[in-house]
């Protein structure tokens, strides 16, 4: 590569993590959290609990379980969606309100009708049981299967959407990140997630970036019947963030951080991280191949540019290195770092984020292809085509 162009690209690289961290909304600082004593409320307000579950049986005792033991002095109460599963999720989940059987409804899903996504469609059978069981209580928390919430965990979710009047309270609970490629991919995932979507633009009223994490979310009810129900998003794949944008076109929404929530859905191969992102990484650039374009481009410019010249493949002389160097062990390691704490991981990793954000450009591509093919993708036995409803 000649000189110049060394110079220029790696120049821009080094002026693109400048403006990432002094201009986009402090995105890094990953800051965003609930406190963990939360404020006291003179009336807890009542909340349903709804986890659409389809063969989760593995987690969802759990699950259930620790909603049903939360330390919240308002009611609380469980209804699970076993969305035709035929692995005993229906059991499972019993199993998981031992002792307390008449908080938990377990709902038998009915046939997917055309036009929904599986997941949405199990949620909107849930609200409706809801609606028919618990119309006073003026908050749902929407939550996946594998979800183990500590026992505080309602109350710091209620608190927060009360004193703060907000329409939705929701937390990226911590992911799993055990195996060495859960510890390779799923923090980079997560600081992309926080990249793309500002945690403290989502929570400043004043602006639209809107977004929220489906596996916890609190919502109150009264604002999910004005923006349509889950049925005015009935086939959108990412549904937590579609969800969100339609509740803050109406009120105040909110998302954080947490390592108190967490997940046990396992990933333990490179093909199983494939598969979760490239299902629905294409949709999130509108299908577009333009946006696509410019994705991939981007992507090389902040992510490889800074240690191939660093390690001095770009040419250039010392200067190109030491901008690289800079930008990769500098700017995009001290980024990066907030989060890698939060997993409870070393910087040494943080070296390794250009060759993670190689993967995740290499799924969206992936999930391009599969979209131009006709392919579209498969979820828990059912499958998305290329900008068709989900069926299955």
């Amino acid at each position: 590569m000649g000189e110049l162009a060394a110079v220029v690209l790696t120049g821009l690289s080094l002026a693109f993590w400048a403006g990432l961290i002094g201009f986009r909304g402090r995105f890094w600082r990953a800051d965003q959290r609930l406190p963990d004593t939360p404020p006291d409320v003179e009336d807890w307000p009542g909340v349903v609990c709804v986890i659409p579950a389809r063969n989760e049986a593995q987690t969802i005792a759990g699950t259930v379980g620790s909603l049903i033991d939360q330390d919240y002095p308002g009611p609380v109460s469980v209804i699970v969606v076993d969305d035709n599963s035929d692995d005993g999720t229906a059991a499972a989940a019993a199993s998981g309100a031992a002792g307390a059987e008449d908080r938990l409804t377990v709902v038998t899903g009915r046939a997917l009708p055309p036009g929904w996504s599986g997941k949405l469609w199990a949620v909107s059978q849930g609200l409706l049981t809801a609606d028919e069981r618990y119309p006073e209580a003026p908050y749902v928390l929407l939550t996946d299967a594998d979800i183990m919430h500590d026992r505080e965990s309602l109350r710091r979710l209620a608190a927060k959407a009360e004193s703060d009047g907000l329409d939705l309270v929701s937390l990226m609970v911590l992911l799993r990140c055990e195996s060495f490629w859960e510890r390779f991919l799923i923090p980079a995932f997560v600081f992309f997630f926080q990249k793309l979507f500002p945690l403290p633009w989502v929570n400043d009223p004043s602006r639209s970036t809107a977004a929220a994490a489906g596996g916890c979310m609190l919502v109150r009810r009264s604002a999910l019947t004005k923006a349509g129900g889950v049925a005015a998003i009935r086939d959108r794949l990412i549904d937590d963030c579609a969800l969100a944008a339609e509740i803050k076109q109406r009120g105040a929404i909110w998302l954080g951080l947490t390592t108190r929530v967490r997940s046990e859905r396992r990933y333990n191969s490179l093909s199983e991280i494939w598969h979760m992102v490239s299902r629905t990484a294409f949709e999130q650039l509108g299908n577009s191949p333009f946006l696509l374009v410019g994705t991939v481009a981007g992507m090389g410019l902040a992510y490889l540019v800074p240690p191939l010249a660093g390690l001095g493949l770009l040419g250039g002389g010392w200067v190109v290195a030491a901008a690289g160097l800079i930008a990769w062990w500098g700017l995009m390691g001290f980024s990066y770092s907030p989060t890698l704490k939060l997993y409870g991981l070393s910087m040494g990793w943080g070296l390794m984020l250009p060759l993670a954000a190689a993967l995740f450009t290499l799924m969206t591509v992936s999930s391009a292809l599969c979209y131009w093919l006709g392919r579209g993708s498969a979820w828990k036995g059912r499958h998305y085509g290329a900008g068709t409803a989900p069926h299955g």
